[in-house]
């Protein structure tokens, strides 16, 4: 019996990790892969994580991973399968055995909904991005296209249109799904233009990306776009299914907590990008596992009362 399993080995569950081992609990952390970091392990350079100036995300990573491990916490490459958690003790089970804990901490993350075009997996990390916020200032002075037509690919091409030489909206329907205040900014935002109707078909480049393709969906007309960055803004998927039909989860299958990361399930907690919240970045990520570990550890003393 642990006092604490987190699912996922993310800023989000390293931090938790790391911060449940320093209250003492006896903490187990399942991760299907055999490389602790999550989503960070695959980005090129974070330049925004506070008194790292500059770090691959890859080392960033491990640094996660070694100060979890060094604190003692047990790491198991895992990949959970099932989840009962309704009941007072928590059942994970992966397809090496079950593991039962007084509390469950969820942080198993999200990925990004792919474009799913030629050159995308090629260029990732070296000018596909999939957040304006995190990547944006690598394109300082620079020509980017966004690609959606969400809140999410309006306020990306707004915060590129601040460096950024110029930004190409590119949506594939002929109307904006994003709210009307931010359709006005971005129509009034010189350096963007728009372009609807149309898809990118592939992307292309050398050592970095260079160009694109887009083709209008009505005319089937290509035309070539010189670009140096992509940005796809075209959803999230979180992983919450092995919490389906438990903890509550949003219309868009976030699960629903607050800053404290509890759910609906007593004793459970989401942490990380898997949660609703306004911001999904490294730094919210490891908070949220800070805030996870001390709201379990009110629970568990209120357990014990």
């Amino acid at each position: 019996m642990y006092d604490v399993i987190i699912v996922g080995s993310g800023p989000a569950g390293m931090s938790a990790a790391i911060y449940a081992k320093r209250a003492c609990l006896k903490t187990l952390l399942l991760e299907k892969q055999p490389m602790g970091g999550g989503q960070v392990l695959n980005t090129q350079e974070v330049e925004n994580y506070p008194g790292i100036p500059l770090a691959g995300g890859f080392e960033l990573g491990q640094k996660f991973e070694e100060h979890a491990k060094a604190l003692g916490a047990e790491v198991k490459t895992e990949e959970v399968t099932e989840i009962n958690c309704l009941e007072a003790v928590k059942k994970v089970k992966t397809a090496k055995g079950e593991y039962e804990a007084k509390v469950l901490i969820y942080a198993a993350g999200a990925s990004h909904r792919k474009l799913s075009v030629p050159g995308e997996e090629e260029f990732a990390g070296r000018g596909v991005s999939y957040c304006a916020t995190c990547d944006g200032a690598f394109f300082r002075n620079k020509t980017t296209a966004v690609i959606g037509g969400g809140d999410t690919a309006l306020s990306d091409a707004l915060v590129l249109a601040k460096g950024c030489k110029k930004v190409f909206l590119i949506h594939r329907r002929d109307a904006f799904r994003g709210s009307k205040t931010l359709q006005n900014r971005v129509e009034e935002t010189e350096n963007i233009e728009i372009i609807l109707d149309s898809v990118v078909t592939e992307i292309r480049g050398e050592a970095a990306v260079r160009e694109i393709s887009v083709s209008c969906v009505k005319t089937k007309d290509e035309r070539i776009l010189s670009v140096d960055g992509v940005f796809a803004a075209v959803g999230i998927l979180p992983y919450t299914k092995l919490l389906e039909g438990q903890a509550d989860l949003d219309e868009q299958g976030y699960v629903v907590a607050g800053e404290d990361c509890r759910t609906s399930v007593d004793g459970v907690y989401a942490a990380g990008d898997v949660r609703t919240k306004p911001l999904r970045q490294i730094v919210t990520a490891a908070a949220d596992g800070a805030n996870a570990v001390a709201a379990a550890e009110r629970y568990l003393t209120s357990q014990k009362d």
